[in-house]
């Protein structure tokens, strides 16, 4: 099992900063890649970051390229989202997860665990 908790989320203006940060704990070390998904209320989730543990290559949906920064610190098994320059429409529950699968970490379908979510809210 993988326990996946997420915190940092909150309140901010458009223009500011916030930063996600992903604790991970249980079967961690088979893991092949880790995301963080968001989702606004009435749409689809929808990939925002993805960092591989091995090699550390990041991936980023184009909505957020530029603008946000995924990292990891293998030691403490912890993911960070670094979110600048934020907007509006950057609202959403932001949600980690975690595979174990061979495939494209832009794909959801491929990630076993979920946290929780935690509410990001940009006003105008």
């Amino acid at each position: 099992q993988v326990q996946l908790v997420e915190s940092g989320g909150g309140l901010v203006q458009a223009g500011g900063s916030l930063r996600l940060s992903c604790a991970v704990s249980g079967r961690t070390f088979s893991s092949t890649a880790m995301g963080w998904f968001r989702q606004a209320p009435g749409k689809e989730r929808e990939f925002v970051a993805a960092i591989r543990w091995s090699g550390g290559s990041t991936y980023y949906a184009d909505s957020v390229k530029g603008r946000f920064t995924i990292s990891r610190d293998n030691g403490k098994n912890t993911v960070l989202l670094q979110m600048n320059s934020l907007k509006p429409e950057d609202t959403a529950v932001y949600y980690c997860a975690a595979s174990f699968r061979i495939g494209t970490p832009l794909n959801r379908l491929i990630y076993d665990y979920w946290g929780q979510g935690t509410q990001v809210t940009v006003s105008s």
